[in-house]
């Protein structure tokens, strides 16, 4: 009477003997070594702001506004979103493999039954249910997997804002400095034309040689080429922001024309001393990372389909058979079978689906930390650039106020006949230069900052809000906050 009983206590156990066996997977994390310290000197002077906020700290309504615009429009998000909502969908169905399915059933049927002997009406209905008990960890393996790559997926949601944010934020920059570098152009062209006609008045007196005449209409037609490829490069900034953005453009020029001029404090927002914190801001390092955790998931789960498989079904019915107006039903159920699967030979198939799962193991994991490299060096870069536009900002100002003095002595000297047209055009162009150089200058560590921005990750950490599940794409794609 006890054996029977130890037997179904050792069969029943069986399941929980077998589950010890399951298979071992590589490292779900890989070391990626980061330096101890940030080599470019940091941005910590001053008052700093919290970098998710960057953009309002700006105190430009329109850039913010520009920015949601270009990330509901941008196809980046767009696919971003696409493939996030695919993530999530593929995590629900590796998640469901690990319940067991219920399936109902029911027929009717009318004609000869032997048992009646006669003409009858048949029905059934019942319900089926099945369950993979996942001895090896084969389907917990997919469903890891899959959850890795939506954590995966939702940073590069992210990553795609922080993306469309910073190219919005650049050209929007640009446009800034491009019309000042277009008023400084105009501002010498009217200089060089006022020089022009003052020179052929003198040459029509007497007093000037027709060669120093031709200088000075050459030198005006000159400033007003140069002037007219600043327009240019603005108008194209402009057809840029439109693309980018989808405002309308008359719309566009006459919001960008009544915008305050772009004037961003020295300091912005503060980048942690430690790389390894920053680096963990960045969702293009967090998704790299949380691709390789799914490449050793998908590994257990090759091997996991080296062995055997365990299923257990189950059936509950009720069944009607009538005829000649009597009706007889009856009640079924069955437990099993208990089917186990076990394979034989498949000519190396699956030992090469293991080899080529480590493989991808193995990529993932230096994909991870080439990933790392490179965002050490864009914080590095960027830290680097925002220095030495620092270093130069207070020469090049001095610069320029000292040449645009020089400039003025020569123009007078100029006037009182007591210098040259050659004395006077070359101050001019010394006082052009050093005046397109500070405006360079400006542009040029706005970029930094917008480079800093995206290298330290925009502000993103692995809690940040995803969009939550869509019923379209275009839903998935909407930002919940312009903060990026």
């Amino acid at each position: 009477m006890k054996r029977p009983v130890l037997q179904r206590l050792a069969l029943s156990t069986l399941p929980l003997a077998l589950a010890a066996c399951a298979v071992q997977r590589p490292p779900a994390a890989v070391q990626a070594p980061a330096p101890a310290a940030w080599h470019a000197p940091l941005p910590h002077q001053g008052s700093v702001a919290d970098l998710a906020d960057w953009w309002q700290r700006h105190s430009d309504p329109l850039l913010g506004a520009l920015i949601v615009d270009a990330q509901a429009l941008s196809p980046t998000v767009a696919e971003a979103g696409a493939r996030l909502a695919q993530a999530r969908a593929q995590q629900t169905a590796a998640r469901a493999a690990l319940l067991p399915s219920l399936d109902a059933q029911a027929s009717a049927s009318r004609g000869f039954n032997e048992q009646v002997r006669g003409v009858a009406t048949t029905a059934q209905a019942g319900l089926q249910a099945g369950w993979e008990i996942d001895l090896f960890g084969r389907n917990a393996a997919v469903a890891d997997a899959a959850r890795e790559r939506l954590a995966g997926a939702q940073a590069q949601w992210h990553e795609a804002r922080v993306s469309v944010a910073a190219e919005t934020a650049l050209q929007y920059s640009n446009w800034h400095h491009c019309a000042r570098q277009l008023q400084v152009a105009q501002a010498d062209a009217r200089s060089r034309g006022e020089t022009a006609r003052l020179t052929r008045e003198s040459e029509r007196a007497g007093f000037t040689a027709p060669a120093t005449a031709a200088l000075a209409t050459a030198s005006q037609a000159d400033s007003a080429v140069r002037a007219e490829q600043q327009r240019l490069q603005c108008e194209v900034i402009v057809k840029t922001l439109v693309a980018l953005t989808g405002r309308d453009e008359p719309l566009l020029r006459t919001q960008l024309a009544a915008a305050p001029p772009l004037h961003p404090p020295e300091q912005l927002f503060s980048i942690d001393g430690l790389p390894a914190q920053t680096l963990a801001q960045r969702p293009d390092v967090y998704a790299a990372e949380r691709e390789v955790a799914a490449a050793s998931a998908e590994v257990g789960d090759a091997q996991a389909q080296r062995y055997p498989r365990l299923t257990l079904s189950g059936t509950i019915g009720r069944g009607l058979v009538r005829t000649a107006g009597v009706q007889a039903t009856s009640n079924t159920w069955s437990i099993g079978p208990l089917a186990v699967t076990l394979p034989l030979f498949d000519g190396g198939r699956r030992a090469a689906q293991v080899d080529a799962a480590r493989a991808r193991y193995d990529s993932a994991a230096q994909a991870y930390r080439a990933q790392v490299r490179q965002a050490v060096s864009e914080v590095e870069q960027a830290l680097a650039r925002l220095d030495s536009t620092a270093r130069r900002s207070t020469d090049a100002r001095r610069a320029a106020e000292d040449y645009r003095r020089s400039f003025t002595a020569t123009q007078e000297r100029w006037r009182a006949g007591l210098a040259s047209l050659v004395e006077l055009e070359d101050a001019r162009r010394t006082a052009l230069a050093s005046d397109t150089a500070v405006v360079a200058l400006e542009q040029e560590r706005m970029a930094a900052w917008v480079a800093l921005y995206r290298a330290a990750g925009g502000g993103w950490t692995p809690e940040a809000d995803a969009p939550a599940a869509q019923t379209s794409t275009q839903a998935a794609t909407t930002p919940p906050s312009s903060s990026h």
